[in-house]
């Protein structure tokens, strides 16, 4: 008999260990157990089964127990009645600013679920290699909504805003940030670098440049979150998408924002989008909306959608001066002015679900309601009838229809009022 080779052996367990974490465990229901919480009569769509139809969602210990056609109401220790309201997975936003008090702009996390229906948000580089760790442990800690980041190259992060991180090249500190990245590998995703030309000055791509080292020496694959908007040049804007990695996010794709000489230096330049920007997205960068209150330019999504660069993800960029803005960037309007813009009701749920949980890649099963997925769930309503838009340059849309945030589920427990009695649905 031969012996099973040290190879063998690992490839087994760690195929054993995958298997095993997809979903958490969770004993069988009983003929007399109930769910704690149904979710009943709404339309649900979920991009990770393709499915869009009448269901009831029955949730038990904080996952999905069940899908069904009908769940009778003796089953249940809870019912939310989503009739004639759409059902989704827990939105993630993959762009936000959600560190109060650590980052100039930052906003709790919970006071967003009730304008955004978000279960799960990633911080838009809001911390430093400094202040990293009191992002994780006052912060995130002490959030119900699950939390990521990516890690600003910059060792202040966003604090200093409104002045200038990278003004002074010396705050990006490549092995400081490599070192953080190496042991928060749990909770971070990469790095972030914002490249306008407001922030980096005459830096060129050298901030970028430190990026990618911090996140090819930290030990893992860490991904680049590369801000634009008012890069210096049109030939450094080039430049930056030609660096980009596959897997790399390039957030407020569409920008119109002008840099300081007032010229438009982004993906879309004289009317026509940048041959640099269709070779980023051929070889698999991610292109992400990043609303914002200054990052949003429909004339450039116009142009660059059809000529090659469609959005992969809708992210929100909301803090605590765009939240205020004209354009109203909250995740469910953002994504209305998608549909807009010709995207249909189950594109959009899955750029703000199914597509951001494969770039965070952390927890198993956000993004879907498959059986045995976290408890996540998103209910708005699609309110039918004119609307308009703003863009953050105040260009004007005139829409049929927009998401309305109605109820948000966390980890099978409803968020806000009426509030929960101990123990519950938990």
């Amino acid at each position: 008999m031969s012996l099973l080779s040290r190879r063998d052996f690992l490839a087994a367990t760690s195929a054993a260990a995958i298997a095993a974490t997809t979903y958490p465990a969770r004993a069988a229901m009983g003929p007399n157990d109930k769910f704690d919480l149904v979710i009943k009569g709404g339309e649900v769509i979920d991009p990770s089964q393709s499915l869009r139809g009448k269901r009831d969602i029955g949730i038990r210990w904080g996952v999905v127990e069940a899908m069904e056609s009908d769940i009778p109401a003796a089953r249940t220790q809870r019912m939310i009645d989503a009739s004639g309201k759409i059902v989704t997975p827990g939105l993630i936003d993959l762009h936000c600013h959600v560190y109060p008090y650590g980052s100039a702009i930052g906003i709790p996390a919970d006071e967003l679920v009730e304008r955004q229906c978000t279960t799960t948000v990633v911080s838009g580089g809001d911390a430093g290699v400094n202040n990293i760790a009191a992002l994780r442990r006052h912060i995130a800690a002490q959030t119900r909504t699950r939390m990521y980041a990516f890690l600003h190259i910059a060792n202040n992060g966003l604090s200093a805003f409104p002045v200038a991180e990278l003004y002074n090249i010396d705050h990006a500190q490549v092995d400081a940030c490599a070192m953080a990245l190496a042991e928060n590998q749990d909770f971070l995703l990469g790095v972030k670098v914002r490249m306008s030309e407001n922030v980096i000055f005459k830096h060129g791509l050298e901030p970028l440049k430190r990026a990618i080292q911090a996140c090819e020496k930290c030990g893992w694959p860490a991904k680049l979150m590369v801000h634009i908007g008012g890069v210096e040049t049109p030939q450094l804007m080039s430049q930056i998408l030609d660096l980009l990695r596959p897997g790399d996010v390039l957030t407020h794709a569409y920008s119109g924002a002008p840099n300081i000489a007032g010229a438009f230096t982004n993906i879309v330049q004289d009317g026509k989008l940048l041959p640099a920007a269709v070779a980023a997205k051929q070889r698999g960068v991610i292109f992400d909306v990043g609303h914002g209150g200054g990052s949003f330019d429909f004339t450039v999504a116009e142009i660059a959608i059809p000529q090659g660069c469609p959005p992969d993800t809708i992210s929100s960029d909301i803090h605590v001066f765009s939240g205020n803005s004209p354009g109203m960037p909250y995740l469910p309007w953002v994504m209305s002015k998608f549909m807009l813009l010709g995207y249909s009701l189950e594109q959009v749920i899955a750029m703000a679900t199914t597509a951001p949980a494969k770039i965070i890649n952390r927890a198993p099963g956000i993004g879907s309601l498959k059986v045995g997925a976290p408890g996540d769930v998103s209910i708005m309503e699609l309110v039918e009838g004119p609307v308009s838009f703003l863009d953050t340059r105040n260009n004007k849309r005139d829409g049929k229809a927009y998401l309305k945030p109605v109820q948000t589920v966390m980890n099978g427990v409803p968020f806000g009022r009426p509030y929960q009695s101990p123990f519950s649905v938990r």
